[in-house]
């Protein structure tokens, strides 16, 4: 639980940086399956973690106007009908289509965007809001935790 807004950027922000470092890979390497990382490539693993930052950059945007995120709201209804892996299913085939060169641009864009827009979200709507805190927590470290290993992975399977 975070009592100011810096310290809650600060962390997401170096949670974030480790991921930054796919950027440094070929587009060969950010298309090549990883056994290791749930046969995931690099690229899926860039579009998976930046559509999770894009509801959380929505959450964010209602926020900034509004006491409440009617986004955030059908996103955990969705995910609790449909269940994780349907969504999860649809956000990598959307971004499977997309070209690697749009899904880099998103990685290094969106990001930062949302930590610009959370600056400017009143911290009662969203620090002091446990609920608001928790869901953005989720869609960013939180969710940057759980893929850390197939980050790890996928970087090692590069080096050998």
């Amino acid at each position: 639980m975070y009592l100011d807004a810096m310290s809650f950027l600060d962390d997401e922000r170096e949670a974030w940086r480790p991921f930054e470092a796919l950027l440094d890979l070929s587009d060969e390497q950010l298309e090549r399956p990883v056994e290791t990382a749930h046969g995931w490539s690099g690229r899926q693993l860039m579009g998976h973690v930046v559509a999770w930052q894009e509801v959380a950059l929505d959450v964010a945007r209602e926020l900034a106007v509004n006491e409440t995120s009617p986004i955030a709201a059908r996103i955990a209804a969705d995910w609790d009908s449909r269940g994780g892996d349907v969504v999860n299913a649809e956000i990598d085939a959307r971004w499977a289509n997309r070209p690697l060169a749009d899904v880099r641009d998103e990685f290094r864009r969106i990001a930062g965007e949302l930590r610009g827009f959370l600056t400017v979200v009143p911290e009662s709507r969203w620090i002091k809001n446990a609920a608001n805190q928790r869901t953005l927590a989720e869609e960013t470290m939180d969710h940057y935790d759980d893929h850390q290993a197939d980050l790890d992975a996928i970087l090692a399977a590069v080096r050998e």
